[in-house]
């Protein structure tokens, strides 16, 4: 190894020198062909402070390089931390709206079961009320037998929508066996209003309060029942929520209406 004598170098460089012999034919005058050796020098320039020695150059070289890789790795590693990060975030925030829907379903199914429980009561009020009204009615056989009919209806169809809260077939179905039901036992006691008798009966007048007491009960709770229902659906419609609803399955929940607006209310008649 040699410098070149160059003195407009910079002094921080040095250079390396490789000699190599090459072998070619040339022509003398006269058509002679000789062999001449010739060498050829390589240069290369390293980077190295001025004073130092070629080894400290590589090793210098050598850590430039491994700066250069820790740099690109640290890069890489800094993508990878960030893919890292958002995947987690985006974790979080589908585990939290699995959650919130699963909370906000349970809810309504809880709000119908409350509905369940006063249905059944009046389920269980009906049979007594028909019996009592029996032996004053014997002309309206066919109107107690159609409540008897309508109560039994209303009783499976809520059976299933207990079953399947929510379930667009099984509540529409139970909507409509409680309108149907509605409607005879409007009919039953309007047709007692004109039996004296029956309106003074003890027990049919105290069975009338029960039934009444219970048809707010059973209002009552189908409007907690379709508030429940109401920030479900909202919660499960809207994005982003919305894609985590449809990958997980939530469906829609049906809500408990009454259809006609003369079924919104209880059946009144005075027995007083």
């Amino acid at each position: 190894m040699k410098n070149p004598p160059n003195s407009k170098r910079p002094a921080n460089l040095v250079y390396l020198e490789f000699p190599f012999g090459l072998r070619g034919p040339l022509h003398q005058p006269g058509g002679k062909r000789i062999q001449r050796e010739q060498s050829v020098r390589v240069r290369f320039r390293l980077l190295a402070p001025s004073g130092r020695t070629i080894g400290s150059a590589l090793i210098g070289l050598l850590m430039n390089a491994s700066f250069a890789v820790l740099g690109l790795a640290g890069g890489l590693v800094i993508f990878v931390l960030a893919v890292l990060g958002f995947l987690l975030l985006l974790a979080i925030f589908a585990i939290g709206t699995y959650n919130r829907l699963v909370a906000l379903r349970n809810r309504y199914r809880n709000a119908f079961s409350q509905i369940d429980v006063q249905l059944k009561r009046r389920y269980d009020l009906i049979p007594n009320l028909v019996e009592t009204a029996k032996g004053y009615l014997q002309h309206e056989r066919g109107t107690l037998e159609a409540v008897i009919t309508a109560r039994n209806a209303a009783f499976a169809a809520n059976a299933r929508a207990a079953q399947q809260p929510g379930e667009a077939g099984a509540m529409k179905e139970l909507s409509g066996a409680e309108a149907a039901l509605t409607g005879s036992l409007g009919r039953l006691l309007a047709i007692a209003e004109a039996y004296p008798d029956l309106k003074a009966n003890q027990t049919m007048a105290r069975l009338m309060e029960e039934l009444a007491s219970t048809e707010n009960k059973v209002t009552f709770a189908r409007q907690a029942y379709n508030d429940s229902v109401m920030g479900y659906n909202t919660a499960r419609e809207v994005f982003p929520s919305n894609v985590v609803a449809g990958m997980f399955q939530f469906g829609p929940a049906e809500l408990f209406e009454i259809s006609e607006p003369a079924e919104r209310t209880a059946p009144k008649v005075s027995f007083s």
